[in-house]
């Protein structure tokens, strides 16, 4: 299959001008050839009429008569000679050494009975071709009345047959020509295909190069519009639908900051009021062991609900200061194993039967304490409320060569350094728990905000931003973090961050 416009537009301009070339040459060679043999035949035809008609025949001829008639006839041929046969009855004569001809065909006998004014045929005969001739001896008598002559065949038939080797020859010569002429004409052709190819051809390249420069999110980006034709009204067209798709992308960029400002100032505005009833809750709480046990169980359902609310009012600010890009960074160097140890302390989640540790000491790593102490805490405590203990928390560093892209940028702030060989280090954090894991279609959407595997269910126990938070978190330290399912089943959460070439050689 052929493809690439331009290969196809040079094809199709070669095809026409190919099927031009050889339409003009068929139609020349067929007129040059006809008028080649039509000049011949013409000129034969007239002079052996003549000359039949000009014998003076005394009937019926004897055959030392028609034998030399023969011979006269031969010798006057022209344009160039000929070989005569006489036919009369069942006497035949030629001038040469056999009485009849194979070229002379039954056809031209009987056309030649029918015809006072004779007749003539071409013929190929291996390979070679002929003109054979035949012209009837006929009288010449008055009618009767009305002044005219009538023809009538006296039954003596001279046939002439002549060579037109030197007419072929000329023929031939002119296929020739023609396929010699073509070839030439066809490479010409090239040259304005290609320009015209490359014409035609630019309106495609600009829009091509609009198309990845829409892609890469230039939504600006606008072909010049020349003339009027075809591919002018596409660039116009496409022109029209990237306005279009800017004016749409602004108005809804417009509306994500305001729902973005609105939870932001709503999150804010809770934060204070929020406060409050958390420490009487608190209050309230302490002192729900003396409540009698319908009171006490209000008073605890008001405290755990204040207490979530609480964090989801924490989360929307957090979440709205990713969006404004208002959050920052403030790495340390710490030890990561003692790190993962003091989040897990801080939370309580110590139990060896619930928790599996694999946290090699002595691995240095440039974080942010408190946000990685987020993203851990999230990760852990999502395995133990969705899926089965134990949970195992596992701590690695791992060396790769550099990706394709960071191969091309070479290393920058904050990424991987690619000390000696060009290979990069990165710390592994994997949080794998023994639950029935995480279904294939849930899978590309845990870490949107608000998702709920089951639509049916109205709530959750988190705030449902946990690991958009741990994902945000990630982010900010230049790393990654996928889910997945475990060999063995249960849900897998592995972060990877990376490490520069001074935390690798610490």
């Amino acid at each position: 299959m052929i493809s690439g416009l331009r290969t196809r537009l040079v094809l199709a301009f070669l095809l026409v001008a190919a099927v031009g070339c050889g339409t003009t040459a068929a139609l020349t060679y067929r007129e040059a050839r006809n008028a080649l043999l039509e000049q011949a035949q013409d000129t034969a035809v007239s002079s052996f009429r003549d000359q039949v008609e000009g014998f003076h025949l005394n009937l019926p001829p004897n055959t030392e008569q028609m034998q030399g008639m023969a011979r006269s006839l031969a010798r006057q041929g022209k344009p160039r000679n000929w070989w005569v046969y006489v036919e009369y009855g069942s006497v035949r004569l030629s001038s040469g050494t056999n009485p009849t001809s194979t070229v002379i065909t039954p056809e031209l006998r009987r056309r030649a009975r029918g015809t006072p004014h004779g007749s003539f045929q071409r013929v190929v005969k291996n390979g070679e071709p002929y003109l054979t001739m035949a012209m009837p001896v006929v009288f010449k008598t008055a009618q009767t009345g009305t002044g005219g002559q009538t023809r009538r065949p006296a039954g003596l038939t001279f046939y002439a047959v002549m060579r037109l080797t030197d007419e072929q020859v000329n023929v031939d010569a002119m296929v020739v020509a023609a396929r010699d002429g073509a070839l030439p004409a066809l490479a010409v052709a090239l040259v304005p295909a290609l320009l015209a190819a490359r014409s035609v051809l630019r309106p495609v390249r600009d829009l091509r190069q609009a198309a990845r420069s829409l892609g890469r999110g230039r939504l600006d980006t606008r072909i010049p519009v020349k003339g009027g034709g075809e591919l002018s009204e596409l660039a116009r067209t496409f022109n029209e639908s990237t306005a279009a798709l800017e004016r749409s992308v602004d108005e809804l960029q417009r509306a994500e900051a305001r729902a973005r400002r609105f939870a932001s100032d709503v999150s804010h505005e809770l934060r204070t009021p929020l406060a409050g009833m958390l420490a009487v809750t608190e209050l309230l709480d302490e002192d729900a062991a003396g409540l009698d046990p319908d009171t006490a169980a209000a008073v605890r359902l008001i405290s755990s609900e204040t207490d979530k609310l609480a964090v989801l009012v924490e989360d929307l600010m957090e979440i709205s200061r990713f969006d404004a890009r208002a959050a920052e960074l403030n790495t340390d160097e710490v030890d990561a194993a003692e790190t993962i140890r003091r989040t897990l302390q801080s939370r309580h989640w110590t139990d060896p039967e619930r928790i599996v540790l694999d946290l090699p000491d002595g691995i240095r790593a440039r974080l942010d304490p408190r946000r990685f102490d987020v993203v851990v805490a999230n990760l852990v405590g999502n395995a133990l409320r969705h899926g089965r203990p134990p949970v195992t928390v596992a701590l690695r560093t791992e060396t790769r060569p550099p990706g394709p892209a960071e191969a091309a940028e070479g290393p920058a702030d904050g990424t991987p350094d690619a000390p000696g060989g060009g290979v990069t280090h990165w710390l592994v954090t994997e949080v794998a728990d023994r639950g029935p894991g995480i279904p294939a279609d849930v899978l590309p959407h845990v870490f949107d905000r608000f998702y709920k595997a089951d639509q049916a269910r109205t709530r959750s126990e988190g705030s449902g931003l946990g690991l958009a938070i741990t994902l945000e978190n990630v982010r900010l330290h230049g790393g990654t973090v996928r889910a997945a399912n475990g060999p063995d089943g249960g849900a897998v959460f592995v972060v990877e961050i990376p490490l520069t070439t001074s935390e690798v050689t610490a």
